[in-house]
């Protein structure tokens, strides 16, 4: 059984010392990237940890200024993402496919990890094809394996706002989706972490994207085809998940290739990845990469 930490919603960020930490926003309302996206002052009471994953940790008394937010946990805390495709029922109606009987698992390498805040840099191979998919990050708090349904919670230490970006094209390359979704920068989360002891059932949130104004996605995590605790058995069985794992849980209808004529990510978007129950939104600029040459 997991240890719920101390913190009920967790940042790390830079101070204006220039120094990295990790706190609570004192503000326990308070929509952290948006706020720093319009410039407003976050405030954060400081942990004595450096990280989510320190169980112990105490709060110090401090309470500092960010100037900047970062990823909750680093990539070599997450590792390989864990990702589940075709996973709400309105996504599947609108791609017009049936189904699954088991979860659609593939993988995204830890240089896809990405800070809530820093400009995404879509790469030339994806150029006029990159799909934003708001998505639920699940973050394990525990190793585990071989768990229950009815178990896979207590290794649950709580939940993030991610974007599982896609080179929609390039995916139509082949059968598997790594590589498609496995660009550098291909997945922001953040710009909090959540506890799961505040949010005891994951599919009270919902998820929405706005892409340059339009709202793309606007849907809850209750029409999940696989809960989060199905989920987590699912990828445990066999297999261990360390502490500090991310699984991103799938996106609801509304992603840009599904219209006519698709929508995409271009250099200057203005992009808006939220969910509720204060895990607060993505603000990353969009910004296209140039052509590149090979060495």
């Amino acid at each position: 059984m997991l240890i719920y930490p101390v913190w009920k919603r967790i940042v790390r960020f830079i101070a204006e010392d220039g120094q990295e930490y990790c706190g609570e926003p004192s503000d326990a309302e308070l929509d952290v990237g948006l706020a720093m996206a319009e410039n407003k002052s976050v405030l954060v009471k400081v942990l004595a940890g450096n990280s989510p994953l320190d169980l112990n940790t105490a709060f110090t008394g401090e309470e500092k200024t960010a100037k900047k937010i970062l990823s909750p946990l680093t990539p070599s805390e997450v590792g390989t993402i864990r990702c589940v495709g075709l996973n709400y029922t309105d996504h599947a109606a609108e791609m017009k496919l049936t189904l699954p009987k088991h979860p659609e698992i593939f993988f995204k390498p830890n240089t896809c990890v990405h800070g809530p805040q820093e400009p995404l840099l879509i790469p030339h191979e994806a150029a006029g094809q990159a799909d934003p998919e708001v998505e639920l990050a699940v973050v394990i708090g525990k190793d585990c394996k071989n768990v229950s349904p009815g178990k896979a919670l207590n290794y649950v230490l709580g939940y993030m706002t991610a974007n599982d970006v896609t080179a929609r094209i390039v995916q139509t390359r082949g059968s598997q989706w790594g590589y498609s979704k496995g660009f550098d920068q291909f997945a922001p989360m953040g710009p909090t972490l959540v506890s799961a002891e505040r949010i005891p059932d994951p599919a009270v949130l919902c998820l929405k994207t706005t892409l340059d104004g339009k709202v793309m996605q606007d849907k809850p995590a209750k029409n999940m085809i696989f809960s989060v605790a199905e989920i987590v058995s699912y990828l445990s069985v066999g297999t261990t998940l360390k502490a500090g794992t991310v699984i991103l849980t799938g996106t609801p209808s509304g992603i840009g290739h599904s219209y006519d004529p698709p929508i995409y990510l271009k250099d200057g978007s203005v992009l808006r990845v939220w969910i509720s129950h204060g895990l607060g939104t993505l603000v990353n600029p969009i910004v296209q990469e140039g052509p590149v040459t090979l060495e």
